[in-house]
């Protein structure tokens, strides 16, 4: 009955048909992205503006009930989906999705928490703007969950993470009040930043409804390459050189090996190799110049003529129109999908100081092939800022279920190593449940003790996003 009368309330809130009560139809709420792990749920609450987000927050904390918000449901960790208990509701953030205000002059944006991401770069480019952000996900995932995760991407080399990109947020409390904090403020030195609190918190101190966002001027031309490394010890005078050469045009540097290019080519046949697979990794490399377009053709050519003649690649090919660039990137934004459709495999988003990226790779495929001889490595990332996407697949033959089933030895090779490397064990998919228990491996006591500080101060009935991040 209590609960009843909660759902009953959550209806008058929102309206009744935004209270999603049916198992069938909250399922697609309560399954993470890869469908490995579904939740159950009391119920979907879809608010459409803060007040009534603020309202739903007010009647869990009277009625003890959990809450999990939700974006785009993209994550990987199992941060945005309930557990099996059934006892919390799945907050989604879809119809909070208007852009409030633009700000050209200011280069700032106003968005609401569940803005697609593609959404905003097409409002950005509508003023001749370009919000930076740049996922493979952007049709689904949005700004509140890039914030929450404090997502990266592919340009986090040239213009930093989501927490780069946001000036001010406006958040419901655990309490259900609402904090505006919408500043459009390069600089605010007023206190605490709290701010900084809640991007990267996962929904576990409160409801992120809506942000500033940085804009920059569309640049001039784009221009993206992608170079054959023949000795991957090389592959950081590469990365320097780029940087030497190129300066600030320089916004991504991809490393991709030859066997997540394969599996891409294999399950999206459309796609063509714009170089032969022959060698073990390849860069892809992206120059945005607000400049003009013959200024940045001159620096790339520039920069790969030198790498050719220092032996540091051994071939390279420029896209020569929109289309062709766009192919090129789809090899790297389809690796993701592709390995799902290939089978199971076990990931790890990891970030290593750059100089450290490839000693580790070269160790940790070591141990791995001495533990599990001929596992298959997608390794794949942002080698510009050290962020890796090391994921393992199983020897040929091998059943996914038995490969999966030797996921905590993998995992605690993968994850030593890093700590050796002293790297970090998530760099921009978040902790979610999925990696709470290892978190204390790798942070101090007194880290920990600080953040359950942080959280018991802003949800001391642990009613936001419970048993994710900390335990």
């Amino acid at each position: 009955m209590p609960m009843q009368v909660f759902l009953e309330a959550c209806k008058k809130a929102v309206g009744t048909e935004y209270v999603v009560t049916d198992e069938a139809m909250m399922q697609p709420f309560v399954t993470e992205w890869r469908k490995r792990f579904s939740g159950r749920a009391l119920a979907v609450v879809r608010p459409s503006t803060t007040e009534e987000v603020a309202a739903i927050v007010r009647l869990c904390n009277l009625h003890h009930v959990p809450l999990v918000p939700q974006g785009g449901n993209t994550g990987l960790v199992l941060g945005s989906v309930p557990d099996d208990a059934g006892n919390a509701i799945v907050l989604s953030l879809k119809r909070l999705n208007r852009i409030r205000e633009v700000d050209a002059a200011n280069n700032t944006m106003t968005v609401e928490a569940g803005c697609v991401l593609d959404h905003v770069h097409h409002a950005a480019a509508d003023v001749n703007r370009l919000f930076p952000l740049s996922l493979p996900s952007s049709g689904t995932c949005t700004i509140g969950g890039n914030l929450s995760a404090n997502a990266g991407g592919t340009a986090v080399f040239r213009y930093g993470t989501a927490r780069d990109l946001c000036l001010g947020l406006e958040v419901v409390t655990a309490e259900g009040k609402i904090w505006d904090g919408l500043r459009a403020l390069r600089k605010d030195n007023t206190g605490y930043d709290l701010r900084d609190l809640f991007i990267g918190a996962e929904g576990t101190l409160g409801v992120i409804t809506a942000a500033v966002l940085k804009l920059y001027p569309q640049p001039k031309t784009k221009l993206t390459a992608i170079a054959a490394i023949a000795n991957p010890a090389r592959t950081l005078d590469l990365l320097n050189t780029a940087q030497r050469h190129c300066g600030l045009a320089l916004t991504a540097f991809e490393l991709i090996s030859k066997y997540a290019m394969e599996l891409v080519l294999k399950h999206f046949p459309a796609l063509s190799a714009p170089l032969p697979l022959i060698y073990e990794q390849y860069a892809l490399i992206e120059l945005s110049d607000s400049e003009s377009e013959n200024h940045a053709v001159a620096m790339l050519e520039a920069f790969l003529e030198y790498a050719l003649e220092e032996e540091m690649i051994t071939d390279a090919v420029v896209a020569q129109s929109i289309a062709q660039s766009q192919s090129i990137w789809q090899l790297r934004e389809n690796i993701s999908a592709a390995q799902a459709m290939e089978g199971d495999n076990i990931k790890h988003d990891i970030a290593l100081p750059v100089s450290s990226v490839l000693d580790f790779i070269a160790e940790t495929d070591h141990l791995l092939q001495k533990h599990f001889p001929g596992c298959r490595m997608v390794t794949f990332g942002h080698l510009g800022d050290g962020s890796l996407h090391y994921n393992v697949r199983g020897p040929e033959g091998m059943p996914d279920k038995v490969f999966l089933s030797h996921a905590p030895e993998i995992n605690r090779i993968v994850y030593d190593s890093v700590t050796r490397f002293n790297g970090t064990i998530s760099a921009e998919h978040g902790l979610g449940a999925l990696k709470r228990e290892e978190l204390l491996r790798h942070k101090s006591d007194i880290e920990i003790a600080m953040m359950k500080k942080i959280k018991s101060g802003f949800d001391p009935k642990n009613l936001m996003n419970p048993g994710k991040i900390l335990i």
